[in-house]
């Protein structure tokens, strides 16, 4: 047994996706075939079973800790005689490229905004809080696009800190999948939320994973509960290259798409590119920024194969 998983033994309670259905108790299923296909992610054969079996049981949970969190900040504001508190609980969700994190955001959004104690979740990805391109190039990070030196790290911890005050009204800076790029003048408005969640690939960061003595706050000294998106990196590499594939047919058709001279190569000449993509950027942004942060998560989604869950780590 790796050190991986004698540290997973000793911080986690592991359910076999069985056992974590069970868990689910009464909880009713109110997606159907047509509001998930909305939800699903390209290259995933998300089922409604899926969302039963382990989003559910998910959605109970939280609906259980947010309830105890909210308990608290009444007594809380009874005690010191102040006004409700307003800022929401954050929910941040990791993982690799291609693992499916967009996804598993939206349900939960869907699936904890028709719980009648917090109505209004709000979801925003980190990918808005990437340098612009420009920036990016002037400083030599396009290959490093995806690791935590190419994000704007002040930028997403003042964001966040304005999240969790309870500012009426904080803006998130949007992103284009098609430019490549940061959307210029064009934000996402967070207004309150009874819940956030933040998608991103390195919001589980420290301070301890930066060679920079800094005593700025983190997004994950924020966070409330995290989740992290779990898969065999095989995987992971097929499914990435299952995704660039697609998206020949999908976004870099685009004539304004920043990939658009993809659309023209062969499965042969695509396969050839997504994988030298994993291996020369993606892999190396797993194995030494995104993976070595799996264990601070306070649930672990470990995925098989065609994405369905097939264990469950919940911290102790």
């Amino acid at each position: 047994m790796n050190t991986s998983n004698h540290l997973q033994q000793a911080l986690y309670y592991s359910f076999l996706r069985e056992q974590w259905a069970e868990l689910r108790k009464s909880v009713p299923l109110t997606l159907n075939e047509a509001e998930l296909a909305g939800l699903r992610g390209m290259n995933e054969r998300l089922s409604l079973d899926e969302v039963t079996d382990i989003y559910l049981p998910l959605s109970r949970l939280l609906n259980l800790i947010v309830g105890s969190r909210q308990q608290r900040s009444a007594v809380l504001d009874k005690f010191l005689d102040r006004s409700v508190s307003r800022g929401p609980y954050i929910i941040s969700i990791s993982g690799s490229v291609a693992v499916g994190k967009s996804t598993t955001a939206r349900i939960l959004q869907t699936l904890l905004q028709q719980w009648p104690e917090h109505p209004k979740v709000e979801l925003v990805t980190t990918d808005g809080f990437l340098y612009p391109l420009a920036d990016l190039k002037r400083k030599g990070l396009m290959q490093r696009k995806g690791f935590p030196e190419s994000y704007d790290a002040k930028l997403l911890s003042d964001f966040i800190s304005a999240v969790k005050a309870g500012e009426e009204e904080v803006l998130a800076p949007l992103y284009s999948h098609v430019t490549y790029d940061r959307r210029h003048n064009e934000y996402q408005p967070i207004r309150q939320p009874d819940i956030l969640i933040l998608e991103g690939l390195n919001v589980l960061q420290t301070g301890t994973d930066t060679l920079v003595n800094s005593q700025s706050p983190f997004v994950s000294d924020f966070v409330d509960f995290s989740i992290y998106v779990d898969a065999d990196e095989s995987l992971l590499k097929k499914w990435y290259k299952q995704r660039f594939l697609q998206f020949r047919q999908g976004a870099f058709s685009d004539p304004k798409s920043y990939f658009h001279h993809y659309s023209k190569l062969t499965d042969t000449e695509a396969n050839a590119i997504a994988a030298n993509i994993w291996d020369t950027i993606n892999g190396p942004n797993l194995k030494l920024n995104i993976q070595p942060t799996r264990e601070r998560a306070h649930l672990i989604l470990k995925k098989g194969d065609n994405h369905l869950m097939s264990k469950v780590l919940l911290r102790k």
